[in-house]
């Protein structure tokens, strides 16, 4: 099997946590599932959320699902973030809306606080199983983008570079690191023991864990959230998952 492998960056992002009901919105800490489809939806020029609705509004034929998901919610990708530990900086920004109905208060002016990402990279890995994905390969290949690809909102353009295809990727199945993000539900982590003789070079263990969304809820398209984990330590694999080697590092797909 191959796998498509790419690097996705940019100078800012912002992926909006939905469980907030103030003017101040938090990101999640990493790209997820959703967004990283919507981006590959925009390369591929499929319909989003706002198509959605209008179809909805205008009586017309509306699906379960946004078209990019409908579509592209089956491919499995590897997420490996590039940051250091997978702990991207954040930088609060403030807006003010000043539109006459932006806010109820004296003179209409309505300020909102967002959490950007700062510098966020990563490599993207897509395991090639079908048409949709030779077919979305060839796009990012060709540079053949239909639409403009964001980082979670039009403020944040996304860089798609270092694209390539990697040829006969292989299945691993007893492995014990991880290099990209993996679900928690599939490790366990192994007792740290140490050396006391000294012999080697102590290499300092890190863990970055964050609950992200993972897949969309039919009937009202909310996050479904999984826990996943980036680190360095050593794991034991507790149950099937889809583990390939590729360019030396170990991927998990979901």
């Amino acid at each position: 099997m191959n796998a498509l492998k790419f690097t996705l960056s940019g100078k800012t992002a912002f992926f909006k946590k939905p469980d907030v009901n103030t003017y101040y919105y938090f990101t999640y800490g990493n790209i997820h599932k959703i967004a990283l489809l919507g981006i590959l939806g925009a390369v591929s020029g499929y319909g989003g959320y706002n198509e959605q609705e209008f179809n909805r509004k205008g009586n017309g034929k509306k699906g379960a699902y946004p078209e990019f998901y409908e579509k592209l919610k089956d491919i499995k990708i590897g997420i490996v973030p590039q940051n250091d530990k997978g702990y991207i900086p954040k930088k609060v920004q403030v807006f003010n809306n000043s539109v006459g109905y932006a806010s109820k208060e004296q003179g209409g002016n309505l300020i909102v606080k967002e959490q950007w990402l700062e510098e966020p990279k990563w490599d993207i890995y897509i395991l090639i199983q079908g048409e949709v994905e030779k077919e979305l390969s060839d796009r990012l290949m060709n540079l053949s983008f239909e639409y403009i690809p964001y980082l979670g909102k039009n403020d944040h353009l996304a860089n798609i570079t270092d694209i390539e295809i990697i040829e006969d990727v292989e299945k691993a199945d007893n492995v014990n690191k991880m290099d990209s993000l993996f679900i928690k539900d599939y490790f366990e982590f192994v007792e740290f023991k140490d050396d006391i003789f000294g012999s080697g070079e102590y290499v300092p263990i890190y863990k970055y864990q964050e609950m992200l969304p993972i897949s969309l809820e039919e009937t009202t398209n909310k996050y479904n959230l999984e826990t996943f984990i980036y680190t360095n330590s050593q794991l034991k694999c507790l149950k099937d998952a889809l583990l390939y080697k590729c360019n030396e590092g170990l991927i998990f797909f979901f």
